[in-house]
């Protein structure tokens, strides 16, 4: 019997890892948030999540492929999440403005995560080397904008937005003003500052959207 226990501990000792992919994918996307992607290097991103390069390049291929899916799983955790706020039925088209960049400030602003916006501090530069990323990262970019169109489009339809209102226009506007408070953010902005840059746009939305539309 004493014999049993010295080899179950043996085989214990030998069974594998399991690998956490979510839990690399958050890690790996702490990294690329503070850091940006050119200056995040694979040993930084090996060192961060525990896991062995060979693990890593079976899983995304290489450090673009890992990439990929951080700017996947980024979207699923809060870009998702933020523009959701866009589309409650029973909001104003003010208070679903107010309830989106409330929910952009407090990511771009918390505790949990590297300030700003993840997509936009990634973006910023990236090396010719690495179009296919800069190409993926501006695609986003566009998604972003066509989501603000989109949610404008629908506020038009109802009667909340003139129907000679320029909303590709003015959706540009918004996500400049996105873009804007993420650098502030990542200069050290807290949520206050930027909750107040988002009340006086709210302040002179009416005056924004007689801008947007033919003179």
């Amino acid at each position: 019997m004493n014999t049993d226990a010295p080899q179950c501990a043996k085989k214990s000792r030998g069974r594998p890892k399991v690998f956490d992919r979510e839990a690399a994918l958050d890690k790996a996307m702490t990294l690329f948030w503070q850091h940006g992607y050119e200056a995040t290097s694979l040993s930084d991103l090996v060192e961060a999540t525990g896991a062995k390069a060979p693990t890593l390049y079976a899983e995304f291929t290489n450090k673009e492929g890992l990439f990929r899916a951080v700017l996947d799983r980024y979207i699923a955790r809060f870009a998702a999440r933020q523009e959701a706020e866009l589309f409650g039925s029973d909001k104003t088209l003010a208070q679903a403005l107010a309830d989106y960049f409330s929910a952009v400030a407090t990511c771009f602003t918390s505790n949990d995560t590297p300030a700003g916006c993840f997509i936009i501090t990634t973006s910023a530069g990236l090396a010719a080397s690495s179009e296919q990323v800069a190409c993926t990262i501006k695609a986003r970019h566009a998604m972003q904008e066509q989501t603000l169109v989109r949610f404008l489009d629908e506020r038009q339809q109802q009667g909340e937005l003139p129907g000679d209102c320029d909303t590709q226009g003015l959706a540009r506007y918004l996500a400049c003003l996105l873009q804007g408070m993420s650098v502030s953010a990542r200069e050290g902005a807290c949520f206050d500052t930027l909750h107040k840059v988002a009340d006086t746009t709210l302040h002179i939305l009416p005056e924004l959207i007689q801008a947007y539309r033919p003179r």
